[in-house]
């Protein structure tokens, strides 16, 4: 499946002036790089999947359409998926790829 080409170039309008970023087709969707770190994908599968901080994955699971992210069976810890509803709204997005933004910019370049 591909990824949904609005919420991508929504979240590119975001990361626009963040020095540092590249994009690169991932896991069926369009990942958001910052210093070589993934940041924030727009899931081929819908919604984003939203690197963070191992501090705050709990508050982050608590809020709404926020789900602890699962590839091939496994958990990945530091990484929260985000459904499409919880990112439709621009502050909502906002407030995602910020979190994602500022736990890739704590990681040392690569």
């Amino acid at each position: 499946m591909a990824y949904d080409e609005d919420l991508a170039n929504r979240v590119r309008e975001l990361v626009g002036r963040e020095p540092g970023i590249t994009e690169r087709r991932m896991f069926g969707g369009l990942a958001m790089m910052r210093g070589g770190h993934m940041s924030v994908v727009v899931r081929g599968a819908g919604g984003l999947m939203v690197r963070v901080d191992p501090a705050e994955v709990e508050a982050a699971l608590a809020e709404p359409g926020a789900t602890a992210t699962v590839m091939r069976g496994r958990e990945m810890r530091g990484w929260v998926t985000v459904e499409p509803a919880a990112c439709e709204r621009d502050a909502d997005l906002a407030r995602w790829v910020d979190r994602g933004l500022r736990c890739a910019r704590a990681l040392p370049a690569k």
